[in-house]
């Protein structure tokens, strides 16, 4: 497990995209933390809607909420407050011996409010109150909606995960909002070295999507009436794609600005690389963290992902190696005629539906749960 560990020697947090209760209760998240390193964790509807679905870890409260009267959108909010308050109290000692570094853990607003801006802002809030932890993060989707409530969180003093971010335009226009938040927040005289946020990139969705598209010029023979091949650039995009968003990252973090929010306590937005569990079995099972391995960054791994680093990843300082290579990537692409901007876009919106399908699949077995418990 010292290859997960050792990610720290290169300035990168190991956090983990899973949560539920059989793993609080199981010990096996105390173990992650001192054995592997693990500093942090993340959650959406889809982590829920697996944890809450397929396990009786749940029932015996369920069925309190049921007889009190909850409704099953109640009951789901309680069941994921406490499983993150649990969460963030094992990660607490993180927290602080990192002074707020990490430790975090990531609560995810309804996908049904992607595009909503003022119900964002008022669920965010609620949850921040609700869970009340100082280690909590609220995720918000990077929409043109969901930014105006990342900046209204965030000058609140509410930490912020910045999820579903794909392209690097949109990237660099929540980078923006961190920071326009901040300087919000320093002209209120409010202090700056108390408020967390990360902006979660994601990676092998690019792969899926773009693969796809690049075979639709590959003939049934093989060849190719398109240069380059596009078979040359299958399985090179995602990270080409992540590896150019932190060299923004670093273009913007020498910028006056960023240096004056710094120079008053404010740590940087960290990048944290999500989706990177590897989604195609011919490429490698840490093909989506070997090579984005850097400075104030986070890899979000599922337990797959982490196993697979732990047993024989190769840790090393990678994520500034290879622009010029990843340049050219996404030159090649162009030439080929795939829009990247097209390409993140609908990866945006599928991304919304991904998590809105698992969270109205879950809200329907916790109802059928609350009326079976209720009728006693």
């Amino acid at each position: 497990m010292n290859r997960l560990r050792k990610l720290a020697d290169y300035g990168q947090s190991y956090w983990m995209d899973d949560l539920s209760r059989d793993l609080l209760r199981s010990g096996d998240l105390p173990r992650r933390i001192v054995e592997e390193g693990l500093r942090g964790i993340t959650s959406n509807p889809a982590i829920f809607s697996q944890a809450i679905g397929g396990s009786t870890a749940y029932d015996e409260q369920i069925a309190r909420s049921a007889r009190s009267g909850r409704s099953a959108l109640q009951i789901y909010e309680e069941l994921t407050s406490q499983d993150i308050r649990d969460a963030c109290d094992a990660l607490l000692p993180v927290y602080r011996e990192t002074g707020g570094l990490d430790g975090y853990v990531s609560l995810e607003v309804s996908p049904l409010l992607a595009r909503d801006t003022a119900g964002s802002i008022a669920e965010g809030a609620h949850l921040a109150g609700l869970v009340d932890r100082p280690n909590l993060m609220i995720k918000i989707p990077g929409t043109a909606e969901g930014l105006p409530a990342v900046e209204e969180l965030l000058y609140r003093g509410i930490n912020v995960n910045v999820t579903l971010l794909f392209s690097i335009e949109v990237y660099q226009a929540v980078a923006e909002t961190w920071l326009k938040a901040l300087e919000r927040r320093h002209a209120a005289g409010q202090p700056v070295n108390n408020v967390a946020s990360v902006a979660s990139f994601f990676v092998s969705r690019i792969d899926t999507l773009v693969d796809q598209l690049l075979s639709h010029r590959i003939r049934p023979d093989g060849t190719s009436a398109q240069n380059p091949h596009p078979k040359t650039l299958q399985g090179t995009v995602a990270v080409a794609n992540a590896k150019l968003a932190y060299a923004a990252f670093r273009r913007m973090a020498g910028r006056d600005r960023w240096k004056a929010v710094e120079a008053a306590g404010a740590r940087p937005q960290r990048l944290l690389w999500a989706s990177t569990g590897n989604k195609n079995r011919a490429y490698s099972d840490v093909g989506y963290v070997e090579p984005l391995i850097g400075a104030h960054t986070v890899n979000t791994m599922p337990a797959a992902t982490a196993t697979a680093f732990a047993d024989h990843g190769k840790p090393g300082k990678s994520l500034t190696r290879a622009v010029p290579a990843a340049r050219k990537v996404l030159k090649d692409l162009k030439i080929l005629g795939i829009d990247l901007k097209r390409v993140t876009w609908q990866l945006e919106n599928e991304g919304i539906q991904k998590f809105i399908e698992p969270f109205d699949k879950l809200l329907g077995n916790i109802e059928a749960k609350r009326k079976a418990f209720a009728a006693g």
